[in-house]
């Protein structure tokens, strides 16, 4: 169901399964969101189906605009011929973007759930080319690198350092309610000289428990955003 003045996610894939599969995995970081699963052919065999495209982008369409990620062409063939049956107005706040389904879909899901506008969640989704290799590196990591665990020193308008306290670190969920705490402030914020508001970029970090984390901003207005982070960081995101 469209989320009134969010940009909707449509995950389009030969099997049903991935794509409820993948909205039951962007759920758990994007809870309020438009995610919508347009997998399988009408009568559920594998392959794509025109109208459960076209039914899919009309679900979560509330106006903000729509972004589609694909599996394989004929996915992005069977999107582009229901994009055609589309009214003008409709079609041009809709997005076929070019990423992985499964980082891209996360990251734009939660961009969506920030608030972000069409083009942000397509930057968003863009933003996971090349990042499969760096999440899995982090994946299979046994310790998160030096780099990660001991930011250097470095001067800032503001800066925090805290030491994450939950189990798992900055795995997926923590690092989304840090992504969207960070995107309702219009300073820049990085982690460990990462973007904050970059999901990827933070999940890659591979930051665990017991790593030191610093949260800093050069902007001179940047200071609440430095504590409100830090803030939910010491609190273990709700899991501690």
């Amino acid at each position: 169901m469209a989320t009134p003045g969010k940009v909707g996610v449509v995950f389009v894939s030969h099997s049903a399964r991935i794509a409820e599969g993948l909205v039951e995995l962007a759920r758990q970081m994007a809870p309020s969101a438009a995610l919508v699963a347009a997998g399988g052919t009408d009568d559920g065999r594998i392959g794509t189906s025109f109208d459960l495209v076209s039914s899919g982008i009309a679900e979560a369409d509330s106006g903000a605009g729509v972004v589609v990620l694909c599996d394989l062409g004929s996915a992005i063939l069977t999107t582009e011929t229901a994009l055609d049956f589309l009214d003008d107005e409709t079609r041009e706040r809709v997005r076929i973007v070019d990423a992985p389904l499964v980082e891209g879909g996360v990251a734009a899901a939660v961009a969506a759930e920030s608030g972000d506008d069409l083009a942000q969640v397509v930057s968003a989704a863009e933003s996971a080319r090349g990042a499969g290799a760096e999440l899995a590196a982090v994946d299979v990591a046994p310790e998160p690198s030096a780099s990660a665990a001991s930011p250097a020193a470095s001067a800032h308008a503001h800066s925090r350092t805290v030491t994450l306290v939950n189990a798992d670190g900055l795995h997926a969920r923590p690092a989304a309610e840090l992504v969207k705490l960070a995107s309702t402030f219009g300073p820049k914020v990085t982690v460990n000289g990462t973007d904050a508001k970059s999901l990827l970029s933070i999940m890659s970090l591979g930051l665990t428990k017991g790593a030191t984390v610093e949260i800093a901003s050069d902007d001179p207005e940047g200071g609440a955003a430095v504590d409100a982070i830090a803030a939910l960081a010491e609190s273990g995101f709700g899991e501690a």
